[in-house]
């Protein structure tokens, strides 16, 4: 049941559709990888992207290239890692209005930031170098970093800090479900790129936090 807000002494972040959006980005360096790696029948769009993004990266790989082997799909991973760190170096991605300003708020009540999402390694540390937003975060982990997918890294944050009150903040079901396995609430992110069935708590932009997550004393 949605509630008017949240206490916390902690909030998870996913990545994409919750603080940028890469996909105008990413879409040219899959595009690219695909042509390199002789599969220049295939494409993909930022659309379809944002579909997918929350998924393990091997899982999005065999959506985009049906039919693939696991050993294919393995070989295409560090490719289309190379041209998505390569384009989003120069490009970047759109960090969503307003979010800086709520991270600063929140740090400023005191509540603890972190980021988990089912990203590859090396990715949650671009995004910081492109938009200098690592300060406000405490921890960041991902299955590159763990081998671990979203629920256990929850988890592992969770455990690490001794959160007794951590939510998470993520735009899709699938984070929905990582949160119910985990056993934290979500907090649907509307702005992003999906949608969640049943969340606790909405925002309609990174600024709704401010009011409506507060600090679990």
């Amino acid at each position: 049941m949605e509630q008017e807000f949240l206490t916390t002494d902690g909030i998870i972040f996913d990545v994409d559709g919750t603080l940028w959006d890469s996909t105008p980005v990413v879409e040219k360096a899959w595009n690219a990888a695909l042509s390199d790696k002789g599969h220049p029948e295939l494409s993909v769009t930022a659309d379809r992207l944002k579909g997918l993004f929350g998924l393990p990266m091997l899982d999005i790989i065999e959506d985009i290239i049906p039919n693939s082997t696991l050993r294919e799909r393995e070989e295409f991973l560090p490719v289309c890692s190379r041209y998505e760190f390569r384009y989003l170096e120069e490009e970047s991605g759109i960090v969503y209005p307003g979010l800086r300003e709520a991270l600063s708020a929140l740090k400023e009540k005191g509540i603890p930031l972190y980021i988990v999402s089912n990203c590859q390694s090396g990715y949650i540390e671009l995004l910081f170098r492109k938009t200098g937003i690592s300060e406000y975060f405490l921890d960041h982990i991902c299955p590159g970093d763990t081998g671990k997918f979203k629920a256990d890294n929850i988890r592992i944050i969770k455990e690490r800090y001794g959160l007794k009150a951590p939510v998470y903040v993520g735009d899709t079901q699938m984070d929905a479900d990582a949160c119910k396995e985990a056993g934290v609430p979500i907090v649907y992110a509307a702005y992003g790129f999906g949608s969640v069935r049943e969340p606790d708590l909405v925002i309609e932009a990174p600024k709704d936090l401010i009011v409506k997550v507060r600090k679990y004393e």
